[in-house]
């Protein structure tokens, strides 16, 4: 089996919301980019939140996040997993999210991109934890809800900043 690690998270002393993934998939360590599988929605529903021009560019993506103050990471350091599946994870070291939060205090809210991210943040931190931690319907095209539906549970992110 695949050991496989995570990226450094993309945050600045600016960052208000912090958004948490679980492990990036075989395209994005492939590409070495947060999301860059095609069929992932989370690209799409961030810039279309924040009513900009959808863009391929990484560098392009990386500064919507940080103009509209957005921290991004991933709850799991490394982990061994066949494929890009959550269910295939297996064996994980989580990332060290209390000492980012500490280190970034002017994070207010959580958001974990689908079920895997809470399930292992809430084991990390706890559920009540000292700032608010929302759920948020994976961007993965494995989970089917329409686009409409996901951007309508995203827009929670615009009513935080």
């Amino acid at each position: 089996m695949n050991r496989i690690n995570s990226f450094p998270p993309i945050v600045d002393q600016d960052s208000e919301i912090l958004i948490l993934g679980s492990v990036p998939g075989a395209k994005s360590l492939e590409m070495k980019q947060y999301y860059a599988f095609p069929q992932n929605q989370f690209w799409r529903i961030l810039f279309h939140l924040f009513d900009s021009e959808f863009s391929e560019d990484y560098e392009t993506r990386i500064n919507l996040l940080k103009q509209n103050k957005i921290a991004l990471w991933d709850v799991i350091e490394s982990c061994e997993r066949k494929g890009s599946l959550d269910t295939e994870i297996k064996d994980e070291i989580d990332n060290n999210i209390p000492e980012l939060i500490d280190n970034h205090p002017n994070i207010q809210t959580i958001f974990c991109n689908g079920q895997k991210s809470y399930k292992n943040l809430v084991k990390i931190l706890g559920k009540d934890f000292k700032i608010p931690i929302v759920v948020l319907p994976s961007t993965s095209p494995l989970h089917t809800v329409k686009f409409g539906e996901k951007l309508l549970s995203w827009e929670q992110i615009k009513t935080q900043l």
